[in-house]
C-alpha cells in the first residue's frame, strides 16, 4: 500500500526518540515513505524489529496509539529480503548496514530530509568525512537538510556556530529558520521546548527589562543514558552520579537549557538565569518549576497570581499555540502523551509574593562622584514580585516527539 504523497523522510536511530518519531509520522501520514537506519542487525530477523516498533513499555502498543481500542494489526507486509514493512499504510524501509552518516546513501533512497535521533552527532562544525561520523555526513550522503533531535554541542570552544546551522523551537522562533541558508537544524531539547513556551508569554507581556532574574529546576524523568544498576565510572568521568542506578535514586544532574534558551529567545541574554535538573525514577512525565523576579511598575497593574495566570492562559488560547493551560490538580501520569503540548501550565499552583527590596545606592555601579553627591537618599526601596510557575511536559512523546514532528514537517514544506 502506498500513501498519496511521494515525500520521503529518513530517520537515523531507533532509540526512544527515534521510535516515537516513527510513530508520529506514521500517524500523520505526511510522508509516503520512511527510511529508518538502525545501522546493525537487531534480534534474529526483521520480525524482531517489528516487535520492537509496535510495542512500548511507556505508551502501550502502536495500534492503540493510532486507533484506540477499535484497532487491529497496523503492521503488514514484513519483507526480510527487501528489509521493509508497511506501518499504518506507510512504507517503511529499515537499513541495517552502516552507522556512519556519510555511508548511508540517502540519495539512492530519494531522501532529502533526515532526522538524526542518535544523540551521537551534535557538533555542526565537524566535517562530513570525520571517521567517527558527523551531522554533515548526512548531507554528504545526499540529504539536503538534517535535523538533530538534541541541542548542538560544539566541542572545540574556539569554533563558532556555522552559518548554515540554527536552533529552532516551534512556536517560539520559527522566523529564524531560513530554508535558503540553514541545512543543519537542531530541535533543541524537551526541557528547552517546555521552558521557552513558559517564558515567552511573560517576556512578551512584562518585558525583559522588568524581569531581573529567573531560575528553573526540572524534575525530569529518567532517560536512556542512565543506569538501571550502579556501575563503575568510565575513565575520565567527573560526575559519578550518572553511574548510579535510577530505579531507587533521586539524582542531581545538569541541564543545558539555560544556554539553549538564549538561542531561541535572545531577550534571555539580558536576564540573569540559572537552570538545574533532578532525575527521578519514572519513565516519562517531567516538571519545570520556574521562578521569576519582576520589578514592579507603578504605572501598570501590580503583578500577582491572577495576572501571571491570565498571561499564560491568553497565550494558550491563541490559535496554533503549543502551550496548554490547566486549572486541574494534575500529577505526572495525567500529562503523558498529551498531544500538541510543549508545556502544560499547572495554574492551580502559580503563586507570587511582593516585597520591598532595599538597595545601597553607593554600591550601585555606573554612578560617578557628582551623581552620588546629588542623591538625597543613600538607600532606595524597589518593589519586587517573585512569581513561581509550574509547567508539566511529557519529555518523550507529547512534548518532544510531537514538537519534533511539527518541526520536521515545517522544514519539509519549505
Amino acid at each position: 500500500m502506498t500513501n498519496e504523497t511521494e515525500k520521503k523522510i529518513g530517520i537515523n536511530g531507533l532509540g526512544r526518540i527515534g521510535k516515537l518519531t516513527l510513530w508520529n509520522h506514521v500517524s500523520k501520514k505526511y510522508f509516503g515513505e520512511i527510511v529508518v537506519n538502525i545501522g546493525r542487525e537487531a534480534g534474529s530477523s526483521l520480525q524482531d524489529v517489528r516487535h520492537y516498533i509496535e510495542r512500548d513499555s511507556t505508551y502501550g502498543s502502536l495500534p492503540m496509539y493510532l486507533h484506540g481500542c477499535t484497532s487491529g494489526d497496523v503492521i503488514s507486509d514484513v519483507d526480510e529480503a527487501n528489509s521493509s514493512m508497511v506501518i499504518n499504510g506507510v512504507n517503511v524501509r529499515i537499513l541495517r548496514q552502516s552507522r556512519n552518516p556519510k555511508d548511508l546513501d540517502w540519495k539512492s533512497h530519494g531522501v532529502d530530509l533526515v532526522v538524526d535521533t542518535t544523540g551521537q552527532f551534535l557538533d555542526p562544525t565537524i566535517p562530513a568525512d570525520d571517521p567517527r561520523g558527523s551531522l554533515r555526513g548526512h548531507l554528504e550522503a545526499g540529504a539536503k537538510k538534517v535535523i538533530a533531535s538534541a541541542p548542538f554541542k560544539i566541542k572545540d570552544k574556539a569554533r563558532s556556530m556555522p552559518d548554515d546551522a540554527v536552533t529552532i523551537v516551534k512556536g517560539i522562533n520559527d522566523h529564524d529558520y531560513d530554508p535558503s541558508r540553514h541545512n543543519i537544524i537542531s530541535g533543541a531539547s524537551c526541557t528547552t521546548t517546555c521552558l521557552a513556551h513558559m517564558m515567552k508569554p511573560l517576556l512578551d507581556k512584562i518585558g525583559a527589562k522588568r524581569i531581573l532574574t529567573a531560575s528553573m529546576a526540572t524534575i525530569h524523568a529518567t532517560t536512556g543514558s542512565q543506569q538501571v544498576l550502579d556501575r563503575l565510572a568510565k575513565p575520565g568521568a567527573t560526575d559519578l552520579r550518572k553511574d548510579r542506578g535510577i530505579l531507587n535514586n533521586i539524582i542531581l544532574t545538569t541541564t543545558g537549557a539555560a544556554k539553549t534558551l538564549a538561542l531561541v529567545l535572545p531577550d534571555m541574554k539580558q536576564i540573569g538565569f540559572m537552570a538545574e535538573s533532578v532525575r527521578v525514577p519514572i519513565t516519562t512525565g517531567s516538571l519545570i518549576i520556574l521562578t521569576v523576579n519582576i520589578q514592579e511598575d507603578e504605572t501598570k497593574a501590580s503583578i500577582n497570581r491572577q495576572v501571571i495566570n491570565d498571561i499564560l492562559k491568553e497565550a494558550a488560547e491563541r490559535p496554533g499555540s503549543y502551550l496548554v493551560y490547566s486549572d486541574e490538580q494534575n500529577v505526572s501520569c495525567d500529562i503523558i502523551a498529551m498531544p500538541k503540548a510543549a508545556a502544560i501550565i499547572e495554574g492551580h499552583e502559580t503563586h507570587t509574593r511582593t516585597a520591598e527590596v532595599t538597595l545601597d545606592v553607593e554600591r550601585l555601579g555606573g554612578l560617578d562622584k557628582d551623581q552620588m553627591e546629588g542623591l538625597k537618599e543613600r538607600e532606595v526601596s524597589v518593589p519586587l514580585t517573585q512569581a513561581v510557575v509550574y509547567g508539566w511536559y511529557d519529555n518523550e512523546m507529547g512534548n518532544y516527539g510531537y514538537m519534533l514532528g511539527e518541526l520536521t514537517r515545517t522544514v519539509s514544506e519549505s
